[in-house]
C-alpha cells in the first residue's frame, strides 16, 4: 500500500473544453504527468470548461495556455514545463 501524498506536494489542474470533447486529451496529459512525476506530484485534477479552453496550472500558476499559443502542447514540452518548476535538478 502506498502512502498518501504530502498535502504540500504540487497540484496540477487541467482545465479543458468539454464542448470540444477534449476530455481524452486532458486525461492523456494527466496520465503522462502522473507517469513521469509520480513521486513529485500530489494531485492532477481535470476540470471541465467551455469556449475552447485548455489551461494547465501548477499550484494555481499558469504553465500552458492553448489560447496564448494557438496550439496543443506536445507531451515532451508539457513535461519540461512542469519539470522546470517542480524538479529543475532532474
Amino acid at each position: 500500500m502506498t502512502e498518501p501524498s504530502d498535502s504540500k506536494s504540487p497540484r496540477v489542474s487541467i482545465l479543458y473544453c468539454s464542448q470540444c470533447n477534449w476530455l481524452l486529451r486532458a486525461a492523456w496529459y494527466a496520465q503522462e504527468l502522473l507517469n513521469t512525476f509520480s513521486r513529485e506530484l500530489g494531485e492532477v485534477a481535470l476540470q471541465p470548461g467551455t469556449g475552447g479552453i485548455l489551461e494547465i496550472r501548477l499550484d494555481g500558476e499558469l504553465v500552458y495556455s492553448r489560447r496564448e499559443t494557438g496550439r496543443f502542447p506536445e507531451a515532451k514540452e508539457l513535461k519540461q514545463l512542469v519539470r522546470d518548476r517542480i524538479a529543475p535538478e532532474l
